[in-house]
């Protein structure tokens, strides 16, 4: 009788233990990555949140009390107020402007749709700092395309750079950022909608604004949804657009514009690291719970 060679024994072991550790092998880089750019600063925020730096007695540990002031800071509360003021506006009319470009390309009654298509996209492969450069030289009276119309028609243009209207101009810029980002993803789940439900309704006798209320819009409300959420998350991180116009109109952005232009503020203008780093925190915590809260509400109702 030939005994059976070792290996067949082997083979028959429960091959467990070996390969339980494949997979994080192939996830170890993303996860040192990770660990490094996303969980570290988070851990070393919530770390300096823990201490205050004094003149006298140096950096000493003060527990939630940076916390509590931040949560009693009027100028933190003033710049989440208009952040909030600015997502109620802005998020709305662009998602709805990036709905409507969607559904004009999808229709496949648009004269050049690809060109249209990238011409409505390319604004958002421009950098954040030269789109707002370029907005502002045309928002100035003095010298951009603002001051040009007034004084070669005679006109009385308003000021978009005052603090009236800056927040609008703001509002201006971001919606022709990020209009073509929006516009990719919904028409991107349009694309995915099977062609036969369109020529069910065709032949039921639906038009082209039945098709779209009863087929294109639901298979769009999970995209409405991310696109929702994302614009959230972006207008509470709010920074590039007012720390580059302060530099062009001082008096129209404070130092706490948006709770992001305080934090930088406090940070490398007042040296305050700790209180910095606090508002930074309490401000992601309060974006992660609205994000949450709209993701729900939108979950519930896409059941």
């Amino acid at each position: 009788m030939v005994a059976k060679p070792q290996a067949s024994v082997r083979a028959t072991a429960p091959p467990g233990k070996r390969r339980s550790w494949t997979g994080w092998r192939f996830v170890a880089p993303f996860m040192v990555v990770f660990a490094l750019v996303f969980l570290a600063p988070i851990a070393y925020s919530i770390y300096l949140s823990l201490f205050r730096t004094q003149l006298i007695g140096g950096t000493v540990f003060v527990g939630a009390d940076n916390y509590l002031k931040a949560l009693g800071d009027p100028q933190f509360w003033s710049a989440f107020g208009r952040v909030a003021l600015f997502l109620v506006v802005q998020v709305p009319i662009m998602l709805f402007l990036a709905l409507l470009v969607a559904l004009a390309i999808d229709s496949g009654r648009l004269y050049g749709a690809g060109f249209f298509r990238i011409s409505v996209f390319l604004p958002y492969a421009v950098p954040a700092v030269v789109a707002t450069l370029m907005w502002g030289f045309m928002y100035g009276t003095r010298f951009g395309l603002v001051g040009n119309l007034n004084e070669s028609f005679g006109l009385s243009l308003p000021d978009p750079l005052s603090p009236d209207l800056i927040l609008a101009s703001i509002g201006n810029i971001v919606t022709w950022e990020f209009v073509g980002y929006n516009m990719l993803i919904l028409y991107s789940a349009l694309r995915v909608v099977n062609p036969s439900l369109y020529e069910a309704a065709e032949i039921d006798g639906a038009g082209q604004y039945r098709i779209i209320w009863a087929i294109k819009l639901p298979a769009l409300r999970g995209a409405l949804l991310i696109a929702t959420i994302f614009s959230i998350i972006g207008s509470f991180q709010l920074f590039n657009e007012p720390h580059i116009l302060k530099t062009i109109a001082p008096n129209s952005v404070t130092t706490y514009f948006t709770p992001n232009v305080y934090a930088h503020s406090l940070s490398f203008a007042g040296q305050q690291f700790n209180y910095s780093a606090t508002v930074a925190i309490v401000m992601g915590l309060i974006t992660m719970v609205i994000a949450y809260v709209v993701q729900l509400r939108g979950m519930r109702k896409g059941v």
